[in-house]
C-alpha cells in the first residue's frame, strides 16, 4: 500500500480574480477524488471522510469563494453557480490536468457540480459524481413546477407544495445586511450550530473554527441562486457521466421525492436512500466514503457489490435481489423455509445450523433450485462463536442486510420437574440465541449507517402462559421483550426489527422436545407427544406460511407480526383480557 503523504495547501485563480484555497494530500499515485462542500461549511466538512479515502485516493478539497482561506468577492452575481462550476474547473485543471476524478460534494456544492456537469466535454474531466443533498437546480425546478402543474394529482401536487415550501428560508437569507449579521450572531452558539446539524455527536461535527464568518460572508450564495433558480429557462442537459445519489431521508430542506425525476436527466443513476438528516457528510461519513469506492471499482472495471447492484436505477431484480441474508437454524422447520422463500425471490443466503448435515442439505436444495447459499454450524447460544461467525461472514461476504435469528429448541414440563441445567439450557438457546445475534450483526448494521432489517422469531408462547411449557414460555416472552427495546434503539440508525410470533406449526418441533415429567408418568408422556404430533400434522399450517409472512414483514419492516390466526387472537386476548390467558395458564398441554 502507497503511504498517505501530508496534506498541501495550493491558491488557484479561477480567472475572475477569485483565489481559491485548495489542500492536497492523500495517497498521491491513486485515483483523485476531490470533495466540494456547501454552505455553511469549509473543507473541514470532510474531516471523517478524508481517513476513509486517504490510502487509496489522492484527495484534493477546497474552500468555496466567500470561505475559509479563499477570496471572498463583494458582489453577491459572483456567487452564481456557475462560478461555482468555474472554481471546480479551476481546481481540477490546476491541480490534476487531464487526469478524470471522482467528485463527491455536498450541498451547494454539490449544485456547482452539478452546473459544470452540464458543459461540455465535462464527462472527460468527472469520472464520477456522487451527489449528497444538493439536487441539480434545473432537475429541481422542473420537478416543482411539473407538480404543481398538475392539482388534479394530489400526491404530485402536495409533494411538489412541500418541497417548494420547504426551500423558502432561503428567501430570508437573500436579505441584504440582515441575513449576514443574523447569521454571524446565530453561529457564535454552540446550541445552534448544534441545531443546525440535527443533534450530531459532538466528535463527529466538523466546523471551521471561522464558520460564523464564513457563513455571514458566502451567504450570499442564496441571493445570487435562489430566485434565480426559478425564473431561468433552459433545455436541461442530459449528464453523461455516472452519478449516484445519497439520499437523506430525515433532511428537513431537500426531501427524497425532489429526486424522483433525475433518472430523466441522467442514464447513468444510482439512488442509496439512508435515514440521516441533512448533514450526512458528517453524520455518516463511512457511506460517503463507502459510495466513493463503490464508485471507483466500477470505473476500474470491477464487479459491482451488492450495494451498488441495488443502488443502480432501473436495474430489474426481485423483491430481495443484490441482498445477503443470514438465517440461523436453517436445517429445518422455519429456518429452512425462510430460507427458500429469500433466495426464491433473489437474495443470497448465509445459512447457519448447530446440525451440519441438514444446513448443508438446505444449501445444496437452494443452489439446486438455481439460488446462492452458503452453508455454516453454528451454535447460537455460544457468544464467541457467534460472534467469529459474524466476523468471518462479514470479511467473506460483507454485512448481511438482513438476519433471522430463527434458531431454538422446544421444551415442556413443569417448572419444578424441569432440572435446572435445561432451564437454562432453552434460556441460553431461545433467548441467548436472538442476543448473542444480535449484538454480533447489529452493530455491524449500524456501523455500515444504510440500515438493514432484523427478524428475531419468538413465539406466541411469549404472550400466552402455560404450565407445562414455563422454560420455553420464559425464553420466547423474553426475546420478545428484548426485541421491543432494541427496536427502539436501531430505530435511529435505520435498521428496523421485526418480532415474529408463530402459533401451531407444523414442523418437526413435537420430536425433538425434550419433555420433563414427574416420576413414573414417562409412558403418559410419550403418548401424549404423539397426540400433539398427530394434532399438528392435521392443524397443516406448515413453515412456509412464517417464512412467508418474514418476508412481508421485512418488507413493510412490520415491528410485530403474529402467524397464524391463533396467534392473533391470543395476542388481542394478551392486550385486552390478559387474565384470561393467565386462567388458561392453569392448563396442562403434557
Amino acid at each position: 500500500m502507497a503511504s498517505t503523504q501530508q496534506v498541501v495547501r495550493h491558491f488557484v485563480d479561477s480567472g475572475d480574480g477569485v483565489r481559491i484555497a485548495a489542500y492536497d494530500g492523500g495517497n498521491r499515485e491513486g485515483p483523485t477524488v476531490v470533495l466540494v462542500h456547501g454552505f455553511p461549511d469549509s473543507h473541514v466538512l470532510w474531516d471523517g471522510v478524508v481517513p476513509l479515502l486517504a490510502e487509496r485516493f489522492r484527495v484534493i478539497r477546497y474552500d468555496n469563494r466567500g470561505v475559509g482561506a479563499s477570496s471572498a468577492p463583494k458582489a453577491a452575481s459572483e456567487y452564481t453557480m456557475e462560478r461555482f462550476a468555474d472554481d471546480f474547473a479551476a481546481v481540477t485543471g490546476a491541480l490534476c490536468p487531464g487526469r478524470p476524478v471522482h467528485v463527491l460534494a455536498h450541498d451547494w456544492g454539490s449544485v456547482g457540480v452539478w452546473e459544470y456537469l452540464s458543459r461540455p466535454g465535462a464527462g472527460d474531466r468527472v469520472a464520477s459524481f456522487t451527489s449528497v443533498s444538493g439536487p441539480s437546480q434545473d432537475q429541481l425546478a422542473a420537478y416543482i413546477f411539473g407538480g404543481l402543474r398538475r392539482p388534479w394529482r394530489p400526491r404530485a401536487f402536495a409533494r411538489a407544495l412541500s418541497q417548494a415550501l420547504r426551500l423558502t428560508y432561503m428567501a430570508f437569507f437573500s436579505v441584504p445586511l440582515l441575513a449576514p449579521l443574523v447569521l454571524r450572531l446565530a453561529l457564535t452558539s454552540r446550541a445552534v450550530r448544534r441545531h443546525l446539524v440535527d443533534g450530531i455527536p459532538d466528535d463527529k461535527i466538523h466546523h471551521s473554527a471561522k464558520l460564523a464568518a464564513d457563513a455571514a460572508r458566502s451567504v450570499k450564495t442564496y441571493r445570487a441562486n435562489y430566485f434565480r433558480s426559478f425564473t431561468r429557462k433552459r433545455p436541461i442537459p442530459v449528464v453523461d457521466v455516472p452519478v449516484q445519489l445519497i439520499v437523506n431521508t430525515k433532511d428537513r430542506y431537500v426531501r427524497p421525492y425532489g429526486y424522483d425525476d433525475a433518472v430523466r436527466w441522467v442514464p447513468r443513476l444510482w439512488r442509496r436512500d439512508i435515514r440521516a438528516g441533512h448533514f450526512s457528510p458528517m453524520s455518516h461519513p463511512q457511506v460517503m466514503a463507502a459510495a466513493v469506492h463503490d464508485f471507483a471499482d466500477l470505473a476500474e472495471g470491477r464487479q459491482p457489490g451488492r450495494a451498488l447492484l441495488r443502488a443502480q436505477v432501473g436495474r430489474p431484480r426481485g423483491d430481495f435481489g443484490d441482498t445477503l441474508v443470514a438465517v440461523s437454524g436453517a436445517g429445518s422447520g422455519i429456518g429452512r423455509e425462510t430460507a427458500f422463500a429469500f433466495a426464491a425471490r433473489g437474495a443470497e443466503l448465509v445459512i447457519s445450523d448447530i446440525d451440519e448435515a441438514s444446513v448443508k442439505d438446505t444449501a445444496a436444495e437452494i443452489a439446486a433450485r438455481g439460488g446462492v447459499a452458503h452453508s455454516y454450524v453454528l451454535d447460537v447460544s455460544d457468544g464467541d462463536a457467534v460472534e467469529a461467525f459474524a466476523e468471518r461472514v462479514t470479511a467473506e461476504h460483507g454485512v448481511p442486510d438482513i438476519v433471522v435469528n430463527n434458531a431454538g429448541i422446544g421444551h415442556a414440563g413443569g417448572f419444578l420437574d424441569t432440572p435446572a441445567e435445561e432451564f437454562d439450557r432453552v434460556m441460553d438457546v431461545n433467548f441467548g440465541g436472538v442476543v448473542n445475534g444480535c449484538r454480533s450483526f447489529a452493530r455491524r448494521l449500524v456501523e455500515r449507517g444504510t440500515g438493514g432489517h432484523i427478524v428475531n422469531v419468538a413465539s406466541m408462547a411469549s404472550y400466552s402462559p402455560l404450565q407445562s411449557l414455563s422454560a420455553y414460555c420464559s425464553s420466547k416472552a423474553a426475546a420478545f421483550m428484548f426485541s421491543d427495546c432494541l427496536r427502539a434503539e436501531l430505530d435511529a440508525a435505520g435498521v428496523g426489527l421485526t418480532t415474529i410470533c408463530p402459533g401451531v406449526i407444523n414442523t418437526n418441533i413435537i420430536k425433538t422436545t425434550r419433555i420433563d415429567a414427574p416420576t413414573g408418568k414417562g409412558e403418559q408422556v410419550d403418548g401424549r407427544r404423539g397426540q400433539l404430533g398427530m394434532l399438528f400434522a392435521l392443524r397443516h399450517y406448515g413453515p412456509e406460511n412464517v417464512a412467508n409472512a418474514i418476508l412481508s414483514s421485512t418488507r413493510k419492516n412490520k415491528p410485530i407480526r403474529p402467524v397464524a390466526p391463533e396467534a392473533y387472537a391470543f395476542y388481542a386476548i394478551s392486550r385486552f383480557a390478559p387474565q384470561a390467558l393467565r386462567s388458561t395458564a392453569r392448563l396442562r398441554v403434557i
